[in-house]
């Protein structure tokens, strides 16, 4: 009886210590979360690099953990970049600061000139709330100019500073974040296997399930990768032709921030596409464009994501196409973005230890039946 009541207690603190360890590293869950999937994605990398290393695991770790801050932050530099060059170009466009005779009627960022001497930018809020209570008169508005800019003075009053302390906050957080994922990228690479083992070892589970859970979990982490990366890719390229031949500028910059939108769900894409085609119908006057555009993204770069991610999932996760689109919405709603891996992988996880638990009844199935046999025989 002692016994059973030190097995209860010790239970007991076991329990209390995992709440409290789950507490502290609640904030770190993200960042370690991305360090494995890069650990899972860039395997094969480490595993040549080890052995070019002669199995210096330390030294291979470290060139492995740098090799992808290169692969992944070069390219991201590039392409930051180049946006940055067409967010000034458009910035210039929009404020008179680049002044162009004969602006093209399908530019995205026509111009209006500055009247001379007047230094300040074409659209200062005065204008704006002109443009919205003109846009609001054609839509059957009764909009005040100088009620549109009172309103929208206060508002600015009342979002500014909290919006900056949340940014430099988020800043903050973010480059924490990135600190911790690059530490425990490089861990997970120089320790990861002796990690694994010791948890397999500490585990009660059969070890035939550990593996089947862990290569269950490489597998999902991969085909979660390439789905929201082929899909956002994708997105981001269709969405680019369609605003190049309705004549918008800007169209890389578009394209990328396209890209980074189509990942986080129930936003995407049309985050992008429904200003420029606000844009195009009311400023430019371009309705028949902007018509056509907004029924091109609505029909083909929206519904993109509802087929690429499916059909990655189901190929490569064993999920069927309508389970893989449920689990994505459904774990975004319930988790927020990192839901976009959770919830595959928790729908696949459940699939796999309902097989797990299949074979153990068979196999509890079968030993009643032999000793049946036997005590019959």
């Amino acid at each position: 009886m002692s016994r059973m009541v030190s097995f209860v207690i010790l239970l007991a603190i076991l329990l209390g210590i995992t709440a409290v360890f789950v507490l502290v590293m609640a904030n770190f869950l993200i960042p370690l979360f991305l360090a494995v999937l890069l650990v899972i994605m860039f395997g094969p990398l480490h595993r040549w690099v080890l052995g070019k290393c002669g199995g210096r695991t330390r030294l291979a770790a470290v060139l492995t953990t740098a090799a992808i801050l290169l692969i992944v932050l070069v390219p991201l530099g590039l392409i930051l970049w180049q946006a940055e060059r067409e967010g000034e170009l458009l910035y210039d466009r929009l404020t008179g600061t680049e002044q162009t005779a004969g602006a093209e009627k399908g530019d995205l960022s026509a111009q209006t000139q500055t009247p001379a001497g007047d230094e300040g930018p074409a659209f200062g809020v005065d204008d704006v709330a002109g443009k919205l209570a003109e846009w609001g008169g054609r839509l059957g508005l009764d909009l005040d100019p100088a009620g549109v800019r009172s309103t929208l003075l206060d508002k600015a009053q009342t979002w500014l500073a909290p919006a900056a302390w949340g940014a430099a906050t988020y800043v903050g957080y973010t480059l924490l974040a990135l600190g911790v994922m690059v530490i425990a990228t490089y861990y997970f690479l120089a320790d990861g296997p002796e990690m694994v083992r010791t948890i397999m070892r500490l585990s009660p589970l059969d070890d035939r399930y550990e593996e089947q859970l862990i290569a269950r979990f490489a597998d999902l982490t991969r085909a979660m990768v390439v789905a929201t990366l082929a899909s956002a890719v994708a997105q981001g390229l269709l969405l680019g032709i369609g605003l190049f031949f309705a004549g918008v500028h800007a169209v890389f910059l578009l394209m990328l921030l396209a890209m980074l939108l189509a990942m986080v769900p129930f936003i995407g894409t049309a985050a992008v596409w429904v200003p420029v085609c606000l844009w195009l119908g009311f400023q430019d006057g371009r309705v028949t464009a902007a018509v056509v555009l907004a029924i091109y993204c609505a029909g083909i770069v929206s519904m993109a994501d509802n087929v690429i991610k499916p059909l990655v999932l189901h190929g490569r996760a064993n999920l069927h196409p309508l389970l893989a689109l449920l689990s994505v919405l459904g774990g975004v709603q319930a988790l927020g973005p990192i839901g976009i891996f959770i919830g595959p992988m928790a729908v696949a996880f459940l699939q796999t230890v309902l097989n797990m638990v299949h074979a153990e009844l068979e196999s509890i199935d079968r030993d009643a039946k032999k000793r049946e046999a036997a005590e019959t025989s």
